[in-house]
């Protein structure tokens, strides 16, 4: 009991991992490897007014919500993040993030660079981002074309903005280029690993153990 109560105790504060980059580029593919090859990791579920695509599961994937719905929830400030992307409007809800941070818990974020920028003003000190290059133009137009859920006119536009998604990648703090699927991954595990053992993150456990030393040093000196 007394070992089980101690560990809750000295829990860490959880993370904000986002990954962003234009469409296309494999964030999507990483985000589902990552969360299956970590533990202690969990996907922040956005809303959205779009449509579901094929094969999609509300809840799973997005919450799917009408506009008015989402209006309500920017209103009252229950958004962390949000934004409109192609007609569609995009968030992400607050307090399911927080939950899982106080307990110790890593979530995971898919959205865009303006999505992080908000969050990035809203939660600094929790915020970890990575952006996601594709190795070429040609590659990314070809991902694209292979998932098959875009319109001909929307494959335009995603193509059309992805060099104003890119110049983005320097206000974030890791770059991944995604052209190989494993190593990409295994960068992403990295960086997780490393900011968990920021002295930030990992202050209510330092404290505990010099504690623990002064405590013995005490015991020696007496």
């Amino acid at each position: 009991m007394a070992r089980g109560s101690k560990s809750k105790s000295i829990a860490r504060r959880g993370l904000m991992l986002v990954l962003s980059s234009p469409s296309g580029a494999g964030k999507t593919t990483l985000s589902r490897m990552l969360l299956t090859s970590e533990r202690g990791i969990e996907l922040s579920i956005s809303v959205t007014t779009r449509a579901k695509r094929r094969g999609e599961v509300n809840g799973r994937h997005y919450h799917f919500i009408d506009r008015k719905k989402f209006d309500q929830l920017v209103r009252d400030g229950d958004l962390l993040e949000y934004a409109e992307v192609f007609g569609n409007g995009y968030g992400t809800p607050r307090k399911p993030v927080e939950k899982a941070l106080k307990q110790g818990r890593d979530v995971l974020f898919d959205i865009d660079w303006q999505g992080t920028q908000q969050l990035r003003e809203r939660a600094r000190d929790d915020l970890v981002s990575v952006f996601i290059l594709p190795p070429s133009f040609a590659v990314l137009k070809e991902r694209l074309c292979a998932r098959g859920t875009d319109t001909p006119e929307s494959l335009e536009l995603r193509l059309r903005n992805a060099p104003d998604e890119l110049r983005q990648y320097s206000s974030f703090d890791y770059v991944i280029i995604n052209d190989e699927i494993e190593r990409a991954v295994a960068q992403l595990a990295s960086i997780i690993y490393a900011e968990r053992a920021r002295c930030v993150r990992q202050e209510s456990l330092v404290r505990r153990v010099i504690q623990e030393f002064e405590s013995v040093d005490d015991l020696a000196t007496n």
